[in-house]
């Protein structure tokens, strides 16, 4: 996998690693197919392998949110690293990632 990646495990679950920024997040978005649309379970994406975040890997969970919501799907973040945790509480959502 290379620094920046994203790969499916079982059950559901699915695990990003590496920067989640402005400059990767178009990578990201284009594995939303393979969540979203390749299995009917609720899914949960793991990001304790995040090493960077900012404000863009943030829209980018919120974008996947909608798109979820919109799918009839339950998603879940875990282990969202402590500089997302930051950008959540500053822009008041802790009630949108049930924190």
């Amino acid at each position: 996998m290379n620094p920046n990646g994203f790969s499916a495990g079982e059950n559901g679950a699915f695990e990003i690693s590496g920067q989640v920024t402005f400059q990767t997040v178009p990578q990201f978005l284009a594995y939303t197919d393979q969540w979203l649309r390749d299995s009917t379970q609720a899914v949960t994406i793991d990001m304790h392998k995040v090493t960077l975040a900012d404000s863009a890997g943030l829209a980018l969970m919120l974008e996947w949110m909608q798109l979820a919501r919109a799918a009839n799907r339950e998603l879940s973040f875990a282990n969202i690293p402590e500089q997302m945790h930051d950008l959540i509480r500053v822009n008041g959502l802790e009630k949108v990632f049930q924190l």
